[in-house]
This record gives structure tokens, sequence and C-alpha cells, in this order.
């Protein structure tokens, strides 16, 4: 009953019993400090919350460009189908609604309060940063349109 608990021979000088001592103490802590580790529910679980938000983050840039690809395909085709005078009228309201709007904005950036000014700076930003998808939301409602207008002629 009073055999090493390894299978190693025992020290054969305490020199040589004093190093294995410290080589066991230090196995021990890294033993220990793996224990500790695992059950640091706490500490694991954030560690899994930021492996998923990562993961989350880079889904949805992976969807987001999918969506980008995907919208500019449909302007295409709805622009393929729609017939001329519709592109003709839609790129003139475009540029009628320019102009009212490049007036208006005039008129608004010198009477218009200052917090609602800056609001409708970050609309306009928010605008120009998804022009392709408000024209191609804009180009499907015309054709739309157009679709209904004409079954409900015949």
């Amino acid at each position: 009953m009073t055999q090493p608990p390894h299978e190693e021979p025992t020290a054969s000088s305490p020199e040589e019993l004093r190093e294995q001592v410290e080589q066991t103490r230090h196995e021990l802590g890294k033993t220990v400090e793996e224990l500790a580790a695992r059950t640091d529910v706490k500490a694991r679980a954030q560690e899994k919350a930021t492996a998923l938000k990562e993961q989350a983050g880079a889904k949805a840039a992976q969807m987001t460009g999918q969506v980008r690809v995907r919208t500019a395909e449909a302007a295409h085709l709805v622009q393929d189908k729609l017939p001329d005078p519709v592109k003709d009228k839609a790129a003139a309201a475009a540029v009628q609604v320019k102009a009212k709007a490049g007036q208006a904005g005039h008129v608004w950036q010198d009477k218009g309060p200052e917090p609602v000014r800056v609001k409708a700076r970050q609309g306009v930003r928010a605008v120009r940063d998804n022009r392709t998808a408000l024209i191609v939301a804009g180009s499907v409602a015309v054709a739309a349109w157009l679709l209904l207008r004409r079954r409900s002629r015949r």
C-alpha cells in the first residue's frame, strides 16, 4: 500500500525529490486552473455569446450582400420589362421631384428648427445610401400599378 502514485521510479536523492515535487505542483496548478475555467459558467457563457455574436454579424453581412445582389437583379429585370414611355415618365418625374426637393431644402435650411434639420439630413443620407432599393421598390410599384390598370380595363 505504500507504493508511489506514478509508475516512475522514486527519487534517489533529495534534490531529485524536490524537482519531482515541483513538477507535480506545477501540473497540479495547471489542472486546478483548467477545472476553475470549466466551472466558471459566466465566463463560458460570455465566450459563447461573443462567438455567436461574431457568427451572426458574419451571417448578416453575407445576407446583406445577397439582398443587394438580388435587388440589383430585380431592378434590371423590372427596367427591362418596363415600356419606354413609363421609363421616360419616371425619369421626368424624378427630375421634377429633385428640383422641388432642392427648392424646399433651401427654404427649410433657412427656417426649420435645428433638431428637425439634423433629422432631415439623416433621412436624406439614408435615402442616398439606399437609393437602389428605393428605385427598385418604386419601379415595382409602378409596374404593379400598370399591370393592375391594364387588367381593370379589360
